[in-house]
């Protein structure tokens, strides 16, 4: 499947699916920006944008999806769906991280999980109805964890900036 139009073919591992690897060459980068710009464009159309049939980008995008490298989603703004607190939690943790990591990725009102170097072990995004359900997701989920020392919780007053077209550098 080599094509000698492509250059040096870069791989990315999804830790999440030990084993998983993929060969990003150029072609696949585009067609992900292609995609980061809307994620609504059709197979044809990014066929257009980068030299392919829509039958062998549609492939190329289920081998991507399927090997971790993407997903495609509708992103929507929390706050007109209800959920009235955003927040950042930082935690700070003993014993094995990874432990508590994959705990806290376990709660419905995570969704982001990072683990860090710096003053917090640990960093959760996590989405509310309101201040009373981040209180309790704090008081009776997360600081409850056996490993989670301390939290440290960053309200969002306004959201300013999101953004998931960085590209593929």
């Amino acid at each position: 499947m080599a094509n000698p139009g492509i250059g040096p073919v870069s791989f990315r591992v999804n830790s999440s699916r030990p084993g998983a690897a993929f060969p990003l060459d150029e072609l696949s980068k585009h067609i992900i920006e292609q995609l980061q710009e809307d994620g609504r464009r059709s197979y044809a159309s990014i066929g257009k944008a980068v030299g392919l049939s829509e039958a062998a980008v549609r492939q190329r995008v289920q081998r991507m999806v399927d090997a971790g490298v993407m997903q495609i989603v509708a992103v929507t703004d929390p706050m007109q769906l209800g959920f009235a607190r955003q927040a950042m939690i930082g935690i700070r943790c003993t014993g094995d991280t990874t432990v508590v990591a994959d705990k806290l990725a376990a709660l419905e009102s995570v969704d982001y999980v990072v683990l860090t170097a710096g003053s917090f072990d640990i960093i959760v995004e996590v989405v509310c109805a309101d201040d009373d359900e981040l209180l309790e997701l704090l008081n009776t989920q997360i600081r409850a964890l056996p490993g989670v020392l301390s939290t440290e919780t960053l309200v969002y007053l306004k959201l300013v900036k999101q953004q998931y077209n960085w590209g593929t550098r």
